[in-house]
């Protein structure tokens, strides 16, 4: 079995790891905090760099929050680019730009290795049951290497296209979940004022043509006002902008995405940044005087 290095043992990231670790694969991560000295615990090896990780992996993956971090551990000093080997395969699970993925693909064809943009759709609860929905961008070679790195963490893997279409299809799921929570939002608020039932407007709801997932957890979360993070809102704010952007360069009005991203804005503003994304609601409620 190959040898795999995994760098961003977050909320996602750690349970990630831990499902390759428990598939027999040897893992690798960076002595760095509480959540490496598990995963060794656990049976990995730990080193002090990306370049060493990458010296001593086949796979390198890494599951970061934006692009600016996963470049510096791509091409920072002592970063994978420092120590990464012929033959062997770079997998980013983050949720960063197409472009920047896109440059990523080209560092590491320039060593003589592949790339992979493969982020992740299912948040903390899909992480944790290895349920995750993984969208693949790069050569049909690199997806099947990784197919079983795959299989190990998600069950709806998909080999999307080329390098770069992992990205933009996360970008697009983003989109959606951002605008499918909102909506979720404002009919919980418009019915509590209106003195609907909560709790059973959702059960009915649920089984009818508004049924969703974000609906079934996120309602749950709404209702029981449990905003502890699943996916923080400053993170999904990140995804937005990248949505924007991406609207921006080929030129599509993103006129649902804009709004999401500017309520998304406001709750950071209010200092609600590391709150679950389902907290819109209570801007929402805010904003109709319905607290």
């Amino acid at each position: 079995m190959e040898k795999i290095g995994f760098i961003g043992l977050g909320i996602m990231g750690r349970p990630m790891a831990l499902h390759l670790l428990k598939a027999g694969y040897t893992i690798s991560v960076l002595e760095k905090n509480k959540a490496s000295q598990e995963l060794v615990a656990a049976g990995a090896q730990s080193f002090a760099t990306p370049a060493a990780i990458a010296q001593n992996s086949d796979v390198v993956i890494t599951m970061l929050p934006d692009s600016p971090e996963v470049v510096t551990i791509v091409s920072g000093q002592d970063g994978l680019l420092e120590g990464i080997r012929q033959g062997a395969l770079f997998i980013d699970m983050s949720t960063i730009a197409p472009a920047t993925s896109k440059n990523i693909y080209e560092w590491m064809q320039q060593k003589g290795a592949e790339a992979l943009d493969a982020p992740v759709s299912g948040g903390q609860s899909g992480a944790e049951a290895a349920t995750l929905s993984i969208m693949a961008g790069g050569t049909e070679q690199a997806f099947q290497r990784a197919l079983p790195l795959f299989q190990a963490m998600g069950k709806n893997i998909v080999h999307i296209g080329e390098p770069g279409a992992g990205q933009m299809t996360k970008a697009c799921n983003q989109m959606i979940v951002g605008m499918t929570i909102q909506a979720v939002a404002e009919a919980f608020t418009l019915a509590q004022k209106a003195g609907v039932d909560l709790a059973k407007m959702r059960e009915v709801l649920l089984g009818g043509f508004a049924q969703s997932k974000i609906l079934d957890l996120h309602g749950k979360r709404i209702i029981e006002r449990n905003f502890s993070p699943g996916f923080k809102i400053k993170l999904h704010r990140k995804d937005m902008n990248i949505a924007l952007q991406a609207g921006r360069e080929f030129s599509v009005p993103l006129y649902g995405t804009a709004q999401v991203a500017a309520h998304m804005d406001a709750l950071l503003a209010q200092g609600k940044g590391e709150l679950d994304h389902s907290a819109i609601a209570l801007l929402i409620e805010q904003l109709s005087n319905q607290q």
